[in-house]
């Protein structure tokens, strides 16, 4: 990854995934976690979890959605690019938080998240939030940030992401995605950090 790495997190529908895309057509070194390394298995021991009785079921899915925390270390062991972003969540992030510079989570409102895994799914009816099962979930993990790194910066992503981009969204006080760009920015030229005004 890079000399310096941050993670992106959020809820479902957050846009961890949109922002890993637009981080890698401006030139950043973004990795999809959630696309990229990440399985079903148990988050104290990484041991797959192939086999188990209802191993398809939504609950069983949320539960196991593990990162390869070895390549998540070799990751970050190569030192080759300036910054690197490592984009998604999983259940045993406890495992690696350590490792990143920096967490961003990425905050949307309810109506939000489910906008957007509404849209997601339209697009492909397998995608995550399919299902009553896994909009549940989604529901409750929302509500209790069960999943979500507790001392990471929160970003708003509840704008559209054109309006978000040119800066801070007037009807928030949190800080936009400009945020993940100036930190980009600055650490790819070795200024220091240049907060969010």
């Amino acid at each position: 990854m890079g000399r310096r790495n941050y993670l992106i997190s959020g809820v479902s529908g957050a846009g961890k995934t949109a922002v890993c895309t637009a981080l890698q057509r401006r030139g950043y070194q973004a990795i999809d976690g959630d696309r990229e390394g990440a399985y079903q298995g148990d988050a104290d021991t990484g041991h797959p979890t192939d086999g188990l009785k209802h191993e398809h079921s939504a609950p069983c899915i949320s539960a196991h959605h593990i990162w390869d925390v070895e390549q998540v270390n070799a990751l970050v062991a190569n030192q080759e690019e300036a910054v690197t972003f490592f984009c998604g969540g999983s259940r045993n992030s406890s495992q690696y938080l350590a490792l990143f510079d920096g967490v961003l989570v990425l905050a949307v409102d309810l109506d939000t998240s489910l906008r957007r895994m509404d849209e997601r799914v339209a697009l492909d009816p397998t995608d995550w939030g399919g299902t009553p099962a896994e909009r549940e979930i989604t529901v409750r993990m929302y509500h209790t940030k069960a999943a979500l790194p507790h001392n990471g910066t929160l970003i708003d992503a509840t704008a559209p992401r054109a309006r978000v981009r040119r800066g801070r969204d007037p009807s928030s006080k949190r800080r936009t995605y400009t945020t993940l760009e100036r930190s980009a920015r600055s650490e790819c030229q070795g200024a220091p950090s240049v907060p969010a005004s």
